[in-house]
Formats: structure tokens, sequence, C-alpha cells
């Protein structure tokens, strides 16, 4: 759609193959201004409002959302029907229906859903898209929470009339119990990082324990050395450091002496097995300021 962007993301899968949402909209922002400018010659900030984001429960609401976000072109103009819409490029249908390769789309974690078969599956997916063609607008899929996961205010309605109440989040498209587990899910990440936070451990005591552990010099952390058991060891000290004791980025990378890139990409690799156990270990320790060393938030 012209001057917005629609699309589905998975966040399910392992690191470092699915990244959160602002890491991944980031990258992907950065490098559409970074390509307009230079096609046009101009410098600066090319978009605001940058996105607006919401959580979709896989059953029963991925495929609705999924047909809406498909369907946008010919509903905006762009595209005359569903044949049209079988070989625009601009949108994630062409893919599923076969007429655009796209190595980058996820195509099977849709057609799953319609059937055993690629040929079937693509058949009745085809069906059910031709019949939400006659749909319109689903105010249900872009309005406040409630509305928009019960299916709209005539749903609504009802049930307060009766005098029943339903968990909702504007932030989530998904049933009331899956809101409820979000809700869960997150409180228990904001107590243990509350948790860290009140036993926040210095970084230099972080690193010598680490490398008392399994055999690495201290010096040889700070060295840029690239031996293997080195570059294992700073990245266990990177993940432990930022992901689990609430340091930033930047005041590991100081502390390092590398650049925050460089930290922040042994972060966001793939979590060691070896991060939990010196995280249970480290939320032992006492908070023991020491001179030029201080936490950071």
């Amino acid at each position: 759609m012209p001057g917005r962007l629609c699309r589905t993301t998975s966040t399910c899968g392992p690191a470092p193959v699915c990244s959160p949402s602002p890491q991944s909209v980031k990258k992907l922002l950065t490098g559409y201004v970074v390509n307009f400018n230079r096609r046009h010659q101009r410098y600066g900030d090319l978009l605001q409002n940058r996105y607006k984001s919401i959580v979709c429960e896989d059953d029963p609401y991925l495929l609705e959302l999924t047909r809406y976000i498909h369907v946008n072109p010919v509903r905006g103009g762009v595209v005359r029907g569903l044949a049209a819409l079988t070989t625009y490029t601009r949108a994630g249908h062409a893919a599923l229906m076969g007429g655009v390769p796209r190595a980058w789309q996820d195509t099977d974690a849709i057609l799953a859903h319609f059937g055993t078969t690629r040929r079937e599956a693509v058949r009745r997916y085809e069906a059910f898209v031709r019949e939400g063609m006659a749909q319109g607008r689903r105010p249900d899929l872009v309005g406040g929470g409630l509305i928009r996961s019960l299916g709209g205010w005539s749903q609504v309605l009802p049930l307060r009339r009766r005098g029943v109440t339903v968990v909702s989040d504007e932030r989530v498209l998904g049933s009331g119990a899956f809101i409820e587990h979000l809700r869960a899910e997150a409180a228990h990440q904001e107590r243990a990082t509350l948790r860290l936070a009140r036993k926040v451990v210095p970084l230099a005591t972080v690193e010598r324990i680490l490398c008392a552990r399994d055999g690495v010099a201290v010096a040889d952390l700070h060295a840029g050395l690239r031996s293997r058991r080195v570059v294992h060891v700073r990245r266990l000290f990177c993940q432990v450091a930022v992901r689990g004791m609430g340091h930033s980025g930047a005041a590991v990378a100081r502390f390092l002496g590398v650049t925050p890139s460089a930290v922040n990409r042994l972060v966001a690799s793939e979590e060691l097995p070896q991060t939990e156990k010196y995280l249970n270990g480290l939320s032992s320790l006492r908070y023991t300021p020491s001179r030029g060393n201080s936490a950071c938030a």
C-alpha cells in the first residue's frame, strides 16, 4: 500500500532467526531510508509515526488478520480484483499462490492451515480470501483491544448487557485467556528484572567469575584475542551482563574496549546454555559498588 507497510511476523522461532519486533522493524526502516535517500540524492529522516504493532494469537485470529492484510491493495483500489492480486508483487498473497517466488516469506506457516498438500492448501486458501473480499473493511481487526478480539461491537454489547466481563488489551488480538497468559509472562519477566536490578553485580566481578570458571585470563578478554575459548567467554560475558544483569551495551563495550555494535551482536546471538546457570549463581551475590564500575541500567 502507498505510504504504509503491513506485515505479519512470527517471533516464536529460535534466535537469531526471529528477533523481537523493535529490532527487526528498525533494520527494515533503516534499510529503506538509506536506499530511498541514495536513489533520490537526499539526506535526513524520511518516516513519521514509525510503526504500531499488535500481538496476534495464532488460532483463530492469525488467518483472519493475514487475509485482511493481503487484500488491502484491492480494498484500497491499488489492484483490481483477486486475479490481479495473484501477480501483485507488493503483497504476500502472490507468494502464497505461487505466482511470485519469495524465499524470505514463510508460506507454509499459513498454507498448513488449509490442507496437507500444497495444491489443496492453495485452492482452499484462495477460496478463503475470495470469501473475505466481500466483507469490506474490518474494524474488529484494527480497532481497540476488546472490540477487535471479540469481533466488533455487535459481539461486545450483548456480553455487557448480560454482565459478562472479558479480559482485553488494545495491544493484543486474541482471547481473554491468551491476554492473561501474556500479562502473566510479562509480570514474571518484570519481577525477574527488578530482582536482578536490586542485586546488580559489577562488571569486574562478573568477568572475574566467568574467566576463572572457564580458564581464561582476564587480560585476554580485553586483548581482542580470537581463540575459541576467549570468544566463547566474551560472548557469555556480554549475554550475562546485558540480558541478565541489566548493564547497558554501551557500558559493557567501554569495559571491554570494543564497539557497542560488537557487544550488541553478541547479546543478540543465540543464548548460550550456560547463561542461565551463571545468572543463578550471580544473583546470590550482593551489590558491592566499586569505583569506575557503576551499574548501568
